[in-house]
Parts: structure tokens; sequence; C-alpha cells
């Protein structure tokens, strides 16, 4: 029905579509305001970012009403995607603080227009698709190096980043944070591993088309993001980076078992046993890492633990459709069961969060949406034949992965830095597996 609206405007808006210089150039404007959210990502505040991504939307919006021929499509996965959209809905009218929860709606909103914004412009572009990885490439090749100068300047810790207590001086690791707002190392680690599957592409990418100079740099680049995501310390972020290797490893085993499988074989193992080595011989990573397993004795740990037992609660109080979105409506209803000295701004888990803010229903729908979009990458990686598009998806897939993984202990996935790319992954997804269009 919608886009029996969209044609009918469309018929009536053709002449001014035609004759308009603006309307014709609509493409070009849609894609500067997409590039600019990833661009402005590196620096600016939420609500600056916010403002491009909008812009993309009704540049969008605008688009379908008077471009012959547009139209809104959904894929499988999709439709899992609008039934999560509609159980959100239902929260947001069945939450005790309706207003506090449509500031989460709204931010929701604006991801799910980023996202269609991004997919309608693929549609017809998807030749673009390779900028914007590119884009997103150099992005966070800028923020590596702004790590890479915070690990000698040493900067001071903003907040309680890590427990001490049992440490040696020598074990406690100075956090990078990066230029994202606010700072934060975990925001860092997040959109670290958000965003290095996207230049781990572009290396891979100059490397297929024989540009020699530029895959050495993307290459450099991608080692020195390697390196500042462990000195974020976010240990969230290494277990997503081990979903991401195991992903790029796996699958490009896949492509080159038949004709280099002992030479492949050899470099993943030569490389595999360098990082580890210089992991176990620096005393602040491996103090780090090892702090994962510590469970209780570790401070950080703890309180995780503390929150998770609360938030259960909350679930079971709440199972059917959740207390409402957003990290404030969060808040106020924690407060209610949190543990005494436990303050927390959210679940510090993304499924958990989900299910307590929009219900049981919105996280089934929303692990099958993932599920199914993991598959559709799968599924498309499997039947090409190596090349740039293959390569794009891969990256898309490996971010997803590591996201998902990093998510089980943080929730800075909800963060705008990394929603707009993981939305952008899925979209690329999207494009490239839209054969699957019911």
């Amino acid at each position: 029905m919608l886009n029996k609206l969209f044609e009918f405007s469309q018929s009536k808006t053709d002449y001014l579509y035609n004759n308009s210089l603006i309307l014709k150039n609509i493409d070009l404007l849609i894609l500067i305001s997409i590039l600019a959210v990833f661009v402005f990502s590196v620096f600016a505040q939420s609500e600056t970012i916010g403002i491009f991504a909008i812009m993309s939307s009704m540049l969008t919006f605008v688009n379908l009403i008077v471009r012959k021929g547009d139209k809104v499509e959904l894929n499988k996965f999709e439709l899992f995607l609008l039934a999560y959209f509609m159980f959100v809905v239902i929260s947001l009218f069945g939450s005790s603080l309706f207003l506090l929860s449509l500031k989460g709606f709204v931010k929701i909103l604006i991801y799910f227009g980023f996202y269609l914004s991004v997919v309608q412009y693929l549609k017809n572009n998807s030749d673009k698709i390779w900028l914007i990885v590119t884009t997103v490439a150099c992005c966070v090749s800028f923020e590596a190096f702004q790590g890479f100068i915070q690990t000698f300047v040493r900067p001071e810790a903003i907040s309680t980043w890590q427990d001490t207590s049992y440490l040696n001086p020598e074990e406690v690791i100075n956090r990078v944070y990066g230029t994202l707002k606010p700072y934060n190392p975990n925001l860092f680690g997040g959109y670290l591993v958000a965003a290095l599957p996207s230049l781990i592409a572009v290396f891979l990418g100059k490397f297929l088309q024989k540009n020699t100079l530029l895959s050495v740099v993307f290459g450099c680049f991608s080692l020195l993001s390697l390196y500042v995501l462990f000195q974020t310390g976010c240990r969230g972020a290494y277990l997503g980076l081990f979903g991401i290797i195991l992903i790029f490893v796996c699958i490009l085993y896949h492509f080159f078992a038949e004709k280099y499988k002992k030479i492949y074989l050899s470099v993943v193992g030569f490389f595999s046993l360098l990082v580890f080595s210089i992991l176990m011989s620096v005393s602040s990573l491996r103090a780090r890492i090892f702090s994962i397993f510590a469970m209780r004795t570790d401070s950080s740990n703890s309180f995780r633990f503390n929150v998770y037992n609360s938030c259960i609660q909350m679930f079971k109080d709440n199972w059917l459709f959740g207390i409402g979105l957003g990290n404030n409506n969060f808040r106020e209803i924690y407060g209610l069961y949190m543990k005494t000295g436990f303050d927390a701004l959210s679940a510090y888990n993304i499924y958990l969060e989900t299910a307590v803010e929009s219900g049981v229903f919105a996280l089934i729908t929303y692990l099958v949406f993932l599920i199914l979009v993991i598959k559709s990458a799968y599924s498309y990686i499997s039947s090409n034949e190596y090349s740039l598009d293959v390569i794009c998806v891969i990256a898309a897939l490996a971010s997803i992965i590591g996201l998902m993984i990093h998510g089980v202990v943080d929730t800075v996935f909800f963060r705008p830095q990394i929603q707009f790319i993981f939305w952008t992954m899925v979209a690329i997804i999207r494009i490239k597996t839209a054969k699957e269009i019911n």
C-alpha cells in the first residue's frame, strides 16, 4: 500500500523532478550526507552526527515521493526487523515513563531511517559501496593514528576504567580513547571493532587490484588499528576482535585453500604465534586479557554480574513488552532493582538490554533478524568468486559478528558512532543479497 502512495505521488511530481536541478542531483546529496555521518562521527557530538543522518533520511523520503519507479521492498530479514520495530512501538506506548521512552524511540527511528536511506541509495548506486567502505576505513585510520599518539602522551583516565587493586604498577594499562565523544575507551574499542573490517577490506581490495602502494598503506593502518585496539584495554573489544579475525581467516581459507593451502596456513600460523608471543610478553596486556576470566575477583566483572542480576529481575517483572526505551528510561526503572552502590546506565549486554526495554518478542525477532543477516551474507560469499564485492560482504559480516560478540559484555553498541556503521554493514549485505527479495 505504501508503494501505491509513492507511485501516485511520483506520477503527480514527474514534471517537477525532470525540471529541478536539485532533485536530479538528490542522489549526490544523499551520498554526501551519508559520508558526513562517518566523517563527523570521529570528532562531533551525537546531536551533530544525528543531523546528517536525519538529512539523509529526509532526502531519501523526497526521492521516494518524486522519482518515478522508486519503491520500498522488504527481504526476509527485513520482515523480522519490521516485526521488531512493531514490538518497540508497543513497548513505547506501554511504558510507564512515556516521555523518557519517547526519547529512546526517536533514536531508534533515526537509526532505522538511516538504514533505509543507505539501502535505497545503494539500490541505484551499488557501485558506491566501495566508496562507503573506503570512507569508513579512512575514518578508522585517523582514529588509529590518534590512539597511537595517545599511547605516548599517556592520557589521564577520565573515570575508573581499570581495577588496579590487585595489579602491579607495570601491569596497569594506560587506556586510550581516541577522539570519539564522549571520551571512553570502551566506546573507542567498540568503534574499532565495527570499523576495522572495512580497513582490512580496503587492504585486501587494493591487493586484489594490484595497487601495491595503497595496499601497503592500508595494511600498515590495519596493523596500527590492531595495536590501538589492544591499547584501549576494552576486553569486550578483544573478544570481538577474535571473532573478526576468525571470520576473515576461515573465509579467506575457503578461497585460497585449493591453490595456496600450505602457504596460507603457514602465514596464518606464523602471525598467530607472533601476536600471541607479543601479547604474553607485555605484562599490562597479559594482565588485562587474563582479567576476563577473573570473574568476581575483578571489580569490573563483579559490577557487571550485579547489574545482570538486577536486569534479569527487571526482565522477569516486565517480560512481555519491557519497560520502555532509552538509557534515561532504563536508569529510572533500574533504580528500583539495583543493588546498593551499583548504579548503571545500561544492562552491559545488548541482548539483555533489548529484552528489558522491549520484551521477549522484540528480543526473539531481533535475534532472528541477525541470524538471517548472517546467513544471507554467508550464502552470498560461498556462492561467488573472490572479488571486491565479496570482500565488502566479508567485511560487513565480520563487523556485525564482532559487534555481536562485543555486545555480550557491553552496550556501547547503541552509541551513534557504532550504530551507523552497523546499519551500513547490514545495508551492504541487503544490497548484495537482493535476489532474496520476496
